[in-house]
């Protein structure tokens, strides 16, 4: 939001009062350091009679991040909801002297001015990395709205580049950018986000988080250029500087204070084939599906229906369409045979027809007015209503829907909507409508993803979801919502995954081939690479089909190649999984997160990283034509063995089977021995594949709960593993060569240079 009118003025109806000095800085029993700041200097008593005056209590609920909250009035009363943070034991040092007091948590400090003009200083190893200057923080009120609003403005240095605030389908770099923290269901076309998240990440040591659940703006750059600012309309609003000093750094503690995503099961890694949305089928269809792709060759592992699986204007009531699946109980037991795994679309909407609609409506479940009555519009369905999740019987009542699924056979829910929630309602639980706008899908996908680890076990639960906000990175997977079947929509598609990734989210997915429209046959089989190149991969649509032999015949072999290709990578990618689950760290990495140091990276938005040691670039064109960047280093082609040196930039043209996909060089690939599905026993025939290790490199990775050691001594490879404990050696020569150990449990291959 802006609030000034260029550099000197204020907008009509805007005053605004700064802290002008810290009058008095004390510390508390609690490690915290509390500081009164007038805002008007104090020259004599008579200025101690007037306010406002800011109060801030800085204090660290981890090491390395040091929380500032802003304080207007404290009678406010306490508003819900709030965001679910985890503080570990942390001691803050507090120390202080004439000119200054500090707070100091690990490498990061807080310091505030004691005399003269108002500055807070956040450093780390001596270094300045933002600042709060005059007029930076305020307290402004609007005469025009009545609007309260709390603000901060936090230097931006030079060079200094911002990511994050959440799924972004505009440039991935922030600066000059103006993004309000409210979601909507605005397709990936538009400033609008389906997945808005108060945090943004920087490549100068150090990311800020908003603690307000509710509307937060920033104004990156645009407003005052050298500074990010962020508001929102509240007496009380805390914001936590985190430090790294690297990308990765930043994600890891961030994630550490809101929470990491949980685990995927392997089997969800595979392809997902869905029946599209307003397409027609039954299981007559289905299974010509499911038949098609195995007469095919075409490894498929999930198979998703979308919202006709339930009769129309009856969504949700969670029963199978009759007049097309008269068996459902049947079916998903012949699809289970087949071995493959099955989603249903849910939202968390109720239509006015939909039997549960009076059954909600009399228990209390439904969503009201201030009046009583029940919200509702006909904005997607008839007459529809929302489901209150701030009541715990009315989750226990929507969970017990999905349990009646899951023991039919359903294995995940595309949890889709959650982000049209009203504001002129009142919640079960006094949750303030402002507040509860964006918070509502945390409570929606966490009460649907409690319901799948409960039945289906922790390690198995999986969602593909669609909103989010702060904290929902617990509940993965999310795709990117509704995109259109051009070349520029999957390059925004990309933009939002990257952007995600860089806001604390570890997995995400997209619409392979977009989703309003039908792809050309060009166009599907470049996404296709794209889409099987990512962390979860689905074939999706609105009003065609998405099999590949309705596209060309290539269109097959391209789903083919790809698939199987993943399906090889799966002992690298489960790897990266586990890093993403326990870390923090995305599957999908935009380059800087990497490469923090090479000013080459800062903005690259159409490549990325697939874990830590594949580069992968899509290619936006029929013509096959593609322009990415390789950092230092000489990596390797891994579908031809051709090596590029770094840093520069390369223009190469592709054909449809191919994509550049390149190895980081002194990586150690594990390739798996099955390109048919996603969980199989990843180190059983496992191939460790190495790329230009030098002389005395020792590299290890995990395979599953082994860990393979690998040591080039001389030109000579050594392999071990931790389970079973057995070396092997190579002679490694500049042509291909392999030695299979005695056990047949381990392939080392060093491919030939070209």
């Amino acid at each position: 939001m802006k609030f000034s009118d260029g550099y000197w003025l204020l907008r009509e109806g805007v005053t605004a009062a700064h802290p002008a000095q810290a009058l008095d800085v004390t510390g508390t029993d609690g490690g915290a350091l509390e500081i009164h700041a007038p805002t008007r200097p104090v020259r004599h008593r008579g200025d101690l009679l007037r306010g406002p005056v800011m109060t801030i209590t800085a204090h660290t609920p981890m090491p390395d991040v040091i929380g500032v909250p802003l304080t207007h009035f404290t009678g406010d009363r306490p508003r819900e909801p709030v965001f679910e943070l985890t503080g570990q034991e942390c001691s803050a040092q507090l120390s202080h002297d004439d000119r200054h007091a500090t707070l100091t948590s690990g490498a990061l400090s807080l310091r505030v001015s004691r005399s003269g003009p108002w500055q807070v200083d956040f450093l780390a190893h001596g270094r300045t990395l933002t600042t709060s200057g005059p007029k930076g923080m305020g307290i402004m009120t609007d005469a025009t709205t009545g609007g309260h609003y709390l603000r901060e403005q936090l230097g931006l240095g030079v060079g200094t580049a911002v990511y994050g605030l959440g799924e972004r389908f505009g440039p991935l770099v922030r600066n000059g950018q103006v993004v309000d923290i409210w979601n909507a269901d605005g397709g990936t076309a538009t400033e609008q986000a389906y997945k808005n998240v108060p945090f943004y990440l920087t490549d100068a040591g150090y990311g800020v988080f908003v603690d307000h659940p509710g509307k937060v703006s920033f104004e990156v750059g645009s407003e005052t250029v050298s500074r990010v600012q962020f508001s929102a309309e509240t007496q009380q609003l805390t914001y936590y500087v985190i430090h790294g000093p690297t990308p990765k750094e930043i994600l890891r503690r961030y994630t550490a204070l809101t929470g990491r995503p949980a685990l995927p099961p392997a089997w969800s890694f595979g392809l997902w084939l869905s029946t599209s949305f307003t397409t027609s089928y039954d299981e007559e269809t289905v299974t010509s599906f499911i038949e098609g792709m195995r007469e095919r060759e075409l490894p498929l592992s999930v198979l998703h229906f979308d919202c006709f699986w339930m009769r129309e204007h009856n969504w949700c009531d969670f029963r199978w369409d009759p007049r097309v699946f008269p068996d459902p109980e049947g079916m998903l037991a012949r699809l289970k045979a087949k071995g493959l795994h099955v989603c249903v679309w849910i939202n968390p909407y109720i239509a006015q027809r939909s039997p549960l609609f009076a059954e909600g409506r009399e228990l209390g479940h439904l969503l009201r007015r201030p009046d009583g009555s029940v919200w509702q519009w006909d904005l997607w369905q008839p007459g529809m209503a929302l489901v209150d999740f701030t009541s715990p019987a009315a989750r226990d009542w929507y969970a017990g829907k999905l349990e009646a699924l899951l023991a039919q056979g359903v294995d995940c829910f595309k949890t889709d909507f959650g982000e049209r929630v009203p504001l002129d309602v009142e919640w079960s639980d006094g949750s303030d409508p402002e507040r509860m706008h964006n918070y509502y899908t945390y409570l929606y996908n966490r009460t649907v993803f409690d319901v799948l680890r409960k039945h289906r076990g922790e390690g198995e639960a999986v969602l593909f979801a669609r909103s989010a906000t702060t904290g929902s990175q617990k509940f993965p997977v999310h795709w990117g919502g509704d995109c259109e079947a051009t070349y520029e929509s999957m390059a925004e598609s990309l933009r939002g995954g990257l952007s995600l990734g860089l806001s604390g989210f570890g997995f995400w997915s997209h619409d392979m081939g977009g989703f309003e429209g039908t792809p050309t046959p060009a166009l599907f089989k470049r996404w296709m690479a794209f889409g099987l190149l990512s962390s979860h991969s689905r074939l999706h649509g609105s009003s065609s089909y998405r099999v590949p032999w309705l596209f060309d015949d290539e269109s097959v072999d391209v789903l083919r190649h790809f698939t199987r290709l993943k399906l090889r990578l799966m002992p690298y990618l489960y790897e990266a999984a586990r890093i993403a689950h326990e870390e923090g760290v995305p599957m999908m990495r935009a380059m800087v997160l990497e490469f923090p140091d090479d000013p080459g990276c800062a903005y690259l938005e159409r490549q990325y990283l697939l874990g830590p040691d594949l580069l992968v670039a899509p290619v936006f064109s029929d013509s096959g034509e593609v322009t990415y960047y390789v950092p230092e280093g000489t990596w390797t082609h891994y579908l031809t063995g051709r090596t590029v040196t770094g840093p520069r930039w390369v223009r190469e043209r592709h054909g449809f089977l191919s994509v550049p996909l390149l190895v980081r060089p002194g990586a150690v690939l594990p390739v798996g021995a099955h390109a048919d599905r996603p969980d199989y026993e990843h180190a059983d025939g496992v191939t460790l594949r190495t790329y230009g290790l030098e002389r005395g490199a020792q590299v290890t990775v995990r395979v599953g709960d082994t860990l393979f050691t690998v040591v080039r001594e001389g030109d000579t490879l050594r392999a071990s593993a931790s389970e079973p404990a057995a070396p092997w050696a190579l002679a490694a020569g500049d042509r291909l060569a392999r030695a299979a150990a005695g056990t047949g449990f381990l392939t080392l291959d060093v491919p030939e240079p070209v």
